[in-house]
Order: C-alpha cells, then structure tokens, then sequence
C-alpha cells in the first residue's frame, strides 16, 4: 500500500515474550472494546481462549473456538504485529499507528447497515456481535510491498452479518466505509488519500467462509492499530483490502470505487488479490520478506495459498486484467 519501500524490523526492536507479557500499555483503549464485548455476552479472561498465554494485556476473550480452517505456520509476535502496522488514518509510516492510536474512543461503538439490504440502520457492536461465536484464525497477511506476517485473528464470517442484513437480489457488492475522524486521526488530515477510507467486495467473495470481522488478534480484544474495534480479514487479497475501524457497511449493485483505486488505479485494481505473476505497483510481487524471517525469502504463493478455496470464484477470468 505505501508507495515507500517498507524498512526491515531490527532484532534489537522485537522484545523477549516476558517482556511483552508484562506490558499495560493499552489497557486504557482494549478495555473500551472490552467493555462492548461484554455487553453483547461474550466474557473476558485470562484463560481458555487460544493464544492466551500471549495476550500482553490479560484481556482475554473466553470461549473463543479454534477454527479447522487456520494454517500451520507460526505466527508473527504480537510485538511484530502491533507495531509494524498500516493505517494512514494515523500515518503513513510503520510506527505512527501505534503511537497515535492509542487515544482513539471505541467505546459506544456503532456501524450504520444500508444500501439494497431488508435491514437498515444503526447497529451497535452488541448487535453485531450478538449470537456469534468467536473463532482464532490463524491466517497469513501479505502486503502489497511485498512483506508478509501470519496472524492469529479473533472474528466470526462475514457471512453470517450479511445475511442477518438481509441483502436484496440488487445487491451484488459488499462496500465498507471506515471512521474519518480528524479529530482523533491525524492521518486524514493530510490529502495522502481521498477520505474516508473505503474498501469492497463482490457478494460472492464477501460470504465465502474465509472471510471474516476481526474483533480480537491472540486471543484478546483487537488493539486500536489493529483496526479496532471491527477490521476486515480476508487473506488470500492483499491488506489493503482488510478495511479497519468500520463505520458503515453498505449493499450496492455496482462496483464500488475504493480509495486506493481512486488514489493509484494502475496499480490497485478492485480485487487486489495476491498474485506473483502480476507486479502492478513498482516492484515485484513474486516473492516477499516475512517479517521477523529475513528478508525476501519466500515465493509467494498465488491467492496467498488458498487458491484451493478460492481459485473458483474467478474461473474464467483474466487475472492479469483485473487484479
């Protein structure tokens, strides 16, 4: 997403687990999350859920299932997932959503539901969430600079929103409109890009199981630079898909314009989908530095290997003219 080649994590920057165990530092902001979470039933502890013995803040989400459709690898740190972020909202390097997210209020938090759907209106995460059974998802993330981390997500499918939403046959697009508050983000004070921040995804893509609302990362309540309190995860496109802090989601028949197609449309088409066979930004996208283990030392794989999940929902299409 950065025009910027991203700079490599040093060792000295990535602390030892005893040393992130011990961290408060975000009590303040995961406890307003938190306190959403409990609203809609879902309760808070120390232990039972996966990744819990990893959570830095003992916020940790109970009952949490772990889900069959996870991968294998190893996940990234919580130190290396916090802390080398995007999210222009806060800035556009590494660091500065973890800084300046600290302060942003999730508390009270509502995501207005419109568009060609039965079931308009203004829902609270209590209503969001209501009825859903958290699962990890250990998933991989890559960018489309060309570095990647594997992260265990806490959410629940999209799908199972979407149809509470009762979309009509009109709506053949899923469009996700995230906050745009300067006054709590300093990034969408700059003209970086056209604000607010807006993603989507055709209906089919949108119910498919693997794609899921992230409310948790190692099993605890999703810190703010994560995209608190509700962040798109749908791993086999690029991040930039995963739109963060949702505000609105909205059913259309046509194809939304997002903001990094509006802002660079030779290089970001709308399905953005992982391909090593296309390198439409300035660099090659056949191989990618996983962060935390070296540099450029993977291939990437085609759909972020889940092409055997999902290579059929473009059957037919020519993947190099719409990327």
């Amino acid at each position: 997403m950065l025009i910027k080649r991203p700079s490599p994590i040093r060792s000295a920057e990535i602390t030892s687990k005893r040393d992130y165990l011990s961290r408060r530092a975000f009590l303040k902001t995961s406890g307003l999350t938190a306190a959403a979470l409990a609203g809609a039933g879902i309760a808070l502890d120390g232990e039972g859920a996966p990744g819990a013995q990893e959570a830095p803040h003992g916020r940790a989400l109970a009952g949490v299932q772990r889900s069959p459709l996870s991968i294998a690898d190893k996940p990234s740190t919580w130190r290396q997932i916090t802390t080398y972020n995007n999210f222009y909202e806060f800035g556009v390097d590494k660091e500065s959503p973890a800084r300046f997210a600290k302060g942003l209020n999730t508390a009270n938090w509502k995501v207005t539901i419109d568009g060609e759907c039965g079931r308009t209106g203004a829902l609270d995460l209590e209503d969001i969430l209501k009825g859903e059974t958290l699962e990890e998802r250990i998933y991989r993330l890559r960018c489309v600079e060309a570095w990647s981390m594997v992260i265990p997500w806490v959410g629940f499918p999209l799908a199972n929103l979407i149809r509470k939403c009762e979309p009509t046959s009109r709506a053949k697009y899923v469009q996700f409109t995230t906050l745009d508050d300067p006054r709590q983000m300093p990034g969408v004070r700059s003209a970086v890009l056209d604000w607010p921040y807006v993603e989507g995804l055709r209906m089919d893509e949108a119910m498919h199981p693997l794609a899921i609302l992230a409310v948790g990362l190692y099993g605890e309540v999703l810190p703010n630079q994560n995209g608190a309190p509700l962040r798109l995860v749908v791993p086999w496109k690029y991040g930039f898909k995963g739109a963060k802090s949702i505000v609105k989601i909205s059913f259309v028949g046509q194809q939304p314009r997002t903001s990094w197609m509006k802002a660079e449309p030779t290089w970001y088409g709308f399905y953005s989908n992982v391909n090593p066979n296309v390198s439409p930004q300035r660099w090659s996208q056949a191989s990618e530095r996983v962060i935390g283990g070296g540099f450029f030392n993977r291939k990437t794989q085609m759909f972020n290997g889940y092409g055997d999940q999902v290579a059929h929902l473009y059957a037919g299409m020519d993947l190099e003219k719409f990327f």
